[in-house]
């Protein structure tokens, strides 16, 4: 007898777990793509605008910035400008995106969901509501220190795309799968 067949629900693990590691990966490199450009295209539509929500002045590293949980603070280093609406915009839209990719790879690949797909895809937003809320808060933190600190702006542009993207993917890799393993199971939404 084959491990596999001894131990059948470790490696139904295994499988879902790296089959949700893969799918996850494959939407965060496409995401960390779309934050290479997608900031500079909404600041042509945009411009230059700022909002932030609680806007509560904090010194991290010694770095003063406005920490929010909704929106970034427009920074402007060396004539480059990075953060603010524009950025808040390609975040959330990278995040959609990248849900819209990956839910029905999740629900229909790893965990084979003939669920009720409604109420699937309501949980599902609300924990990627959930994942923007936290990011947006990494990159409140994230951008303007990294701005303090880097001072060659491709560099410093291209890494706050990379690791946002790549931070964005663990946060909801930790919540998303959370959330789709409970959704996603045999058992839900059937009455008992």
């Amino acid at each position: 007898m084959s491990f596999a067949e001894k131990h059948p629900k470790l490696m139904e693990w295994v499988r879902k777990g790296g089959l949700f590691l893969l799918f996850s990966y494959f939407v965060t490199f496409l995401k960390a793509l779309l934050l290479m450009f997608l900031p500079d295209l909404f600041r042509g539509m945009v411009g230059n605008a700022e909002w932030l929500w609680p806007n509560i002045p904090v010194n991290f590293l010694g770095v003063d910035f406005n920490l929010a949980v909704i929106g970034n603070a427009l920074e402007e280093v060396d004539g480059v400008v990075t953060g603010g609406l524009a950025f808040t915009i390609a975040n959330l839209v990278t995040i959609c995106f990248g849900e819209c990719v990956n839910f029905p790879l999740q629900r229909n690949v790893t965990f084979k969901s003939h669920g009720p797909l409604g109420i699937q895809i309501a949980a599902h937003g609300i924990a990627t509501i959930g994942v923007f809320l936290v990011m947006n808060l990494f990159t409140c933190v994230w951008n303007p220190v990294t701005n303090a600190l880097i001072s060659n702006a491709a560099l410093r542009n291209t890494l706050q795309s990379i690791v946002t993207a790549v931070v964005t993917g663990g946060v909801a890799m930790v919540i998303i799968f959370a959330v789709d393993n409970k959704i996603f199971a045999p058992d839900f939404g059937k009455k008992k």
